[in-house]
């Protein structure tokens, strides 16, 4: 295949366990407070102490991939906060949704830039302490610019309101399919640049996951249905960290690697770039015709997307 290689029937069929698993996963969390305490916050302290302290760590003391799991499960205790809270209606905590996403674009933006740099012009090696095939190129740089302009494309956080269902999701109106559309092709792109080994479980599965989940479940939620997989995944990640690794158990069936051809990853930074770069043109346009500041108000307001998704929420 152009994108990935070795395929084999237990492996595929892994893959479509753990893409229904999140999916599954997620909606169970989305529904149930209880079951996102079980899961968010009870499950890994208990994983803290007795299993992340044997499987998390990597080389010589590096806590990258714990700290990373930590990070995800602090978005989503954030967002629960503000979904179950009084703290949702503090108008200054919607900063928070905000600022999580754009610091976590930004890492992987400055992890795109540093792959470059480390590896550009050189032959591909294979990075021992990460376990990932490293391959360099202008394809970092062109991603990198495309993270830029995704973080510039965040718009109308102010606007983020509590659905008023059961689920009480956490919904960004102005958070529409198409920049979900942007954000899935950078972060596919990051992932194939620079952990590309892993990049159909914690690129591919992750990022389908969750637009699974706002496309034909829950309109207007991603940025939850994305910290709920990831983290999620991170907790997977960290417990099994040899899933990767062919020569364990765990690993037979989890084999499908990147083809590490330089042609998928110009593709993939391509699609990015473009996509983003006209995302980016299309909200310039949006304020300037409608005299709106999209850092502050809801700028895509006239759209049908935006009020189906007041709709589904029952916020119109």
């Amino acid at each position: 295949m152009f994108f990935f290689t070795g395929y084999t029937w237990q492996n595929v069929l892994t893959a479509v366990v753990v893409l229904a698993a999140l999916v599954a996963l997620n909606e169970i969390t989305r529904r149930y407070k209880s079951a996102a305490l079980l899961i968010f916050l009870f499950l890994p302290i208990a994983l803290m102490i007795f299993v992340w302290p044997e499987t998390a760590v990597r080389g010589s003391g590096d806590w990258f991939p714990i700290v990373k799991t930590v990070s995800a499960l602090a978005g989503v205790l954030g967002f629960m906060a503000i979904r179950y809270t009084k703290a949702g209606k503090i108008k200054a905590v919607l900063l928070f949704p905000f600022v999580i996403l754009a610091i976590n674009i930004a890492e992987a933006v400055y992890r795109d830039i540093e792959v470059f740099i480390k590896y550009a012009g050189k032959p591909a090696v294979f990075n021992e302490i990460d376990g990932l095939f490293m391959q360099g190129g202008p394809w970092n740089l062109m991603n990198a610019v495309a993270g830029i302009f995704l973080i510039l494309t965040i718009t109308g956080w102010f606007g983020i309101r509590i659905a008023k269902t059961k689920s009480r999701d956490m919904i960004w109106p102005d958070q529409l399919w198409f920049w979900v559309v942007a954000y899935d092709l950078w972060n596919w792109s990051y992932c194939y640049n620079c952990i590309s080994t892993r990049a159909m479980y914690a690129g591919f599965l992750l990022l389908i996951s969750c637009t699974i989940a706002e496309f034909f479940i829950q309109k207007g939620a991603y940025l939850q249905h994305r910290a709920h997989t990831l983290a999620l995944w991170t907790m997977f990640s960290v417990t099994f960290s040899d899933y990767a690794n062919p020569e364990t158990a765990v690993g037979t069936f989890f084999s499908i690697t990147s083809s590490y051809r330089p042609e998928a990853l110009w593709i993939s930074a391509s699609l990015s770039l473009a996509f983003n770069a006209g995302l980016f043109i299309f909200m310039i346009y949006k304020s300037i015709r409608s005299k709106r500041n999209p850092y502050t108000k809801d700028l895509y307001s006239d759209l049908k997307a935006y009020r189906d998704v007041l709709e589904s929420n029952r916020l119109n």
